[in-house]
């Protein structure tokens, strides 16, 4: 047999049990061609892994210690988490706070209200009472004419003045109203119709009504239209705007053509007082 053969290395690997100072019989027991092993040594007879794995069995016990301090402390009992799950876990919030930016907003700090505040009523704002309408100043009687018949004088003159009448047109319709009714807002005593509105008194000159005596029958408006001063004003400027010249003519000459009178000559006698009245209402 060879002495490589297997079977023949099977044979020769049984070690004398007595020491043979032999170098032949040396290297029939090793084996030709081989290099003597060096001697082993045991892992844990290195000191650096004695330190280590002294270190590591601190730390262990360390963190058992205070894992038990703290459930003694809470008077509660814990079960204390694995040392490589912990370890774990702390790896992972590292890593999660690591992956955010380093110039994010901070989140605003929540307030939560008193569970004892009450909330504070909206202070009651008062509220103004509406202010009444001003009644328009009444104009002070002049020339001897009372409030009654300066209050219809002012409703004349107003009325001209919106119509864009010249002075002389309301000193003219001022001396005619003065002789038809005395400035008074006259109901007639033929038309009963007419006293179902607000009037000054009456007259009886057939159906004439009103400040300037206009009647009905003739065309001059309705008796309800003709029992308001400021219609009945407005009609009479109408009617003089139509007489040509009427601005060159006397005022009893333009008042007669207006209201086509039988006494022509009775207005002008109210000429100067019209004049009066229509500069204290202008």
């Amino acid at each position: 047999m060879h002495p490589d053969d297997p079977a023949d290395q099977k044979l020769t690997d049984a070690r004398p049990t007595t020491p043979s100072g032999d170098a032949a019989s040396t290297e029939r027991t090793i084996g030709r061609h081989r290099v003597p092993e060096p001697p082993r040594r045991s892992l844990l007879g290195s000191t650096p892994v004695r330190v280590a794995l002294a270190t590591g069995v601190t730390c262990c016990l360390s963190l058992v210690a205070v894992a038990t301090a703290r459930g003694n402390d809470d008077d509660t009992p814990r079960t204390v988490e694995p040392l490589a799950e912990a370890v774990a876990d702390r790896a992972a919030i590292a890593d999660e706070r690591a992956s955010r930016s380093l110039d994010r907003d901070l989140a605003p700090a929540r307030i939560l209200p008193s569970p004892t505040a009450t909330p504070t009523p909206a202070p009651t704002v008062a509220r103004k009472a509406p202010r009444k309408p001003v009644k328009p100043r009444r104009p002070r009687p002049v020339a001897g004419l009372d409030q009654a018949q300066m209050d219809n004088a002012k409703i004349i003159v107003d009325v001209g003045l919106d119509l864009k009448m010249p002075r002389r047109a309301l000193v003219v319709a001022l001396s005619t109203a003065m002789q038809e009714s005395n400035l008074y807002n006259l109901a007639s005593d033929v038309l009963p119709e007419s006293f179902d509105y607000p009037n000054q008194g009456s007259g009886s000159d057939h159906d004439s009504v009103g400040l300037f005596q206009q009647r009905p029958s003739s065309g001059w408006g309705t008796v309800a239209e003709l029992m308001r001063p400021s219609y009945a004003a407005r009609a009479f400027y109408s009617a003089l705007n139509e007489i040509p010249g009427w601005q060159d003519m006397s005022v009893t000459a333009a008042a007669q053509a207006v209201q086509i009178s039988a006494y022509p000559d009775a207005y002008a006698q109210h000429e100067e007082r019209a004049a009066t009245v229509a500069a204290a209402l202008t």
